[in-house]
Parts: structure tokens; sequence; C-alpha cells
């Protein structure tokens, strides 16, 4: 019989995290007057130690004892065979998948939220403030602060806030606390609720509460905690590609194909960047990651310079961005709602290196109902969206009668989002198709924004 799992022991998770910045280069972040931003313009948002890691160019990054500890709850994650999916779609490929769904919250998101909690806690932080989309990023950073004694407060989307409810459950059953945004308590939030007290809200609106919420703290003892985006927080989630790395190892197999949804970069980073590493250096390996057409970030949106929230407190990034402004349609794939692309996953698509795709949500529903009905985990509607790719791909396989070798990030389970898959059944999903009109129109809002440069890395 042909293995169905391979699991690596706790001595072999990876003591190292690989950072690609190492291995690229970057447009540096630009503060308001349109100039190079220090690691000192941070620091009332992050620890410095954390910011110290924002900026390496180490190549390897140790990961501390205490993080190994509290990884070790669920980590290794299995790397599993799709036999039953490859069956039904009749293909010739190989789908391997790598199972974040089996961490505590269910998500590849505590990968960086541990690490983030011990950095500040180590530092000397007692609070940590941070948005939350579709719930995923907020139960992680709690559960992480539960390890740590810290205290965690939440600011998630509205629109997922109502969808949700038991997102919240979760975050207070590990000590956080959640609130709608945008919400009263922030004057980025008043400011938003005056303008259109019905809002859905946004990833961009949420960040600027948090980040609000930690900076005005006159104790100096609150930070901000990011969810994707940034190097560091891409940085801990590469012990997915680390440990998927030395799983495909064991078994004589390497990728031909690498997919991931992608919201703001994270889970997608963290299975890629060691493979991208291997493509920089001469491989051949395609790596897609994956997006809503509804927010059609990486497929659709300039390479621009703009702020990562919408009150504009962040940096000007160099990133593929819709503008902080934009308030996307409310589809069910919360974590994949930003207006941003992570700089370096954006600096790869510039390069050639990784090929975006888009997906439309009932595309990426049907294709999370199959992978339930054969491989038996509920998938999350971000985690379908890679799903529907990875079905596209094995049948270009068939069509080609190529043995190729699928890998791909389940990053989270569905058991929260239920209330999606009924809407689904009833018939009550439809696609949301950014136009072109909305596109322009979103785009204003960095038409005086300086170009970033279209660098290559090699």
């Amino acid at each position: 019989m042909e293995m169905k799992k391979v699991i690596l022991s706790e001595d072999e998770i990876p003591r190292k995290w690989y950072n690609i910045l190492a291995d690229i280069k970057m447009n540096p972040p630009l503060g308001p007057d349109g100039n190079p931003i220090g690691p000192e313009a941070l620091a009332p948002v992050f620890p410095m130690n954390l910011i110290e890691q924002e900026v390496s160019s180490e190549r390897w990054i140790d990961i501390p004892e205490e993080v190994l500890r509290v990884l070790s709850i669920w980590r290794p994650s299995p790397l599993v065979r799709a036999f039953a999916l490859e069956k039904a779609l009749d293909t010739p490929a190989r789908i391997y998948y790598k199972n974040e769904s089996v961490s505590p919250p269910g998500s590849h998101k505590p990968n960086t939220a541990v690490p983030q909690a011990y950095y500040n806690k180590v530092f000397g932080i007692e609070r940590i403030t941070t948005e939350t989309g579709a719930g995923q990023w907020g139960s992680a950073l709690a559960f992480a602060c539960s390890q740590f004694g810290l205290e965690c407060k939440v600011f998630m989307v509205r629109v997922s806030f109502d969808q949700k409810p038991y997102r919240k459950s979760m975050m207070e059953a590990w000590g956080g606390k959640c609130v709608p945004s945008p919400s009263m308590e922030t004057k980025a939030g008043r400011d938003i609720l005056e303008k259109d007290p019905d809002t859905p809200g946004s990833l961009g609106i949420a960040i600027s509460e948090a980040i609000e919420a930690a900076v005005s703290d006159e104790t100096g003892k609150t930070r901000y905690s990011l969810g994707s985006v940034l190097n560091h927080v891409m940085l801990h989630q590469t012990i997915i590609g680390l440990e998927a790395k030395k799983q495909l190892e064991k078994i004589g197999e390497y990728p031909d194909i690498i997919i991931g949804c992608a919201g703001g970069g994270s889970n997608f980073a963290g299975l890629a960047f060691p493979f991208v590493y291997d493509k920089i250096n001469g491989k051949e390996i395609d790596i897609y990651p994956v997006e809503p057409v509804a927010c059609p970030t990486m497929t659709m949106a300039p390479f621009v310079y703009d702020h990562g929230d919408t009150a504009k407190y962040t940096p000007l990034l160099p990133m593929y961005s819709l503008g902080h402004a934009f308030v996307p349609p409310p589809f069910h794939a919360g974590g994949l709602r930003y207006h941003g692309m992570a700089p370096t996953v954006s600096q790869l698509i510039t390069e050639g290196i990784l090929e975006p795709k888009g997906v439309t949500q009932l595309a990426a529903f049907e294709a999370g109902v199959t992978f339930t009905r054969t491989e038996g985990i509920i998938p999350a509607p971000e985690t379908n969206h890679a799903l529907a790719t990875v079905f596209d791909e094995a049948r270009k396989a068939k069509e080609e009668g190529k043995e190729k070798v699928i890998l791909f990030n389940f990053s989270g389970h569905g058991l929260i989002d239920l209330a999606a898959y009924d809407n689904y059944f009833s018939g009550g999903l439809k696609n949301y198709v950014l136009t072109q009109e909305e596109m322009l129109n979103s785009e204003k809002v960095f038409k005086d924004h300086p170009k970033p440069q279209l660098l290559k890395s090699r």
C-alpha cells in the first residue's frame, strides 16, 4: 500500500526559519515624505526584536526554544497524499497537501502568532492589538497570547463578525477580546462610521483601528501584531515549506507545481518560499498564488506604493494594491479580502517567479465540496480557492498525460464557516467580479504616490 501520510517526528521540526530577503532585492518602505524609513519609525508599533527580523537579510534565523515548545503542540503537521481526490479527478497527477488545519485554532496562523507573542513578551509588552478578517488570525493570536500570558484585543471586520459569531467565542475562550470593526473605540473607526454607518468594514479599516489602539496607550506596554503582509510574518510561516521539503524527500518526491491561496500572502509564502529559493537557483517549478476575482490584488491591480491600512497609519509599502480605501464585496473568504499583497510576494510576481491566478467564489466552493466528499476534511473558504486551482492543474495534467506532482497548502478547516456552506447548498452564494471601472476608481487613492522600481533579484 502506498503511503497516505508522511509524518515527521517532533525532533525533526525545523530549528531555523528561511528569510527570503537574503535572496531577493526589495524596494524600501517609505514615510509620509516619500523617503525610506528606518527601523526606528516602526518602534511605536512593533517591539524592536521583531523589527530586527523585519529588516534582517540573514538567510537563516534561529527559532527560539520557547517558540518550538508551543509549536510542538501540533507541529510537525502532516503531509497527505490525496488519493481519493486524484481518483475523483481521474488525473495522473500526484496531489499532496500540507495539513495546517491541525493547529488548535484550525489554521496556519499560529505559526507566526506564537513567535510574535513570544517576542512581545520578552520585550516587556503586556497587551497586543490586532485586526482579523475571517477570524482565523484573531483566534490564533488569542491562543498565542494565552500561552505567554498577554492580553489580546482583536478588531474583527464587521461583515465577518456577523457571519462567523463562533470566531469571537473562540477568541474569548483563549482570553481575548473581540469587537466588530469599524468601532466607536477609535478615531479611525468613528470617522468611517460617520461617513457610512452600514459599512461592512475592511481589513484596511480594522488595521487602522488596531494600530491606533496600540500607539495611543500611554503606558507604552501595548504593541500591534499583524497576521500577514510583513516580512517577519512570511519568515515565521516558512516552517510549513521547510517541513514539506523534508517530508517529500523521505518519499523521493519533488513538486512540479505549488499552490496556495493568497490574501495578504502568509500561508502561500510559508509553503512556497523555501521552494522559491530552489527556483531562484534554477529549479523548474510552477508556483501559483490564488486569489478571489472579487478582490483581484495580484491579477488586476498595479504594482504601486500604497498604505497597508485605510487611515494611512502604516508606511507606504511596495505592493500590488487595489487602493487602501478599497472595501471588497462581502464574499465568504474573509481572509482573502485584503486590498494589498505582501511586498515580498509582490516583488516575486514582478520578476515572473510567481504566476498569480484568480477564481470565482462558486468555483472555489464547488472544489471545496468535492474535496470534503473525497478526502473527508471540510476546508475553509480561503483554502477552497487553492483547491479550485489544484483542480485546474490536475485536469491539465490529464489532458497532457503527464504525471505531475502538485503540492498545495491546506491552510485551514471550515468548521467555523459552515454558514457559508449552508449558503452555497441553498443556492444563496453568488460570484462577485470586480469591474474595470471599480478598479479605476480604487486606483485614485495612490495616483500621487511614488512608483516602486521594477527590480530583478537574479
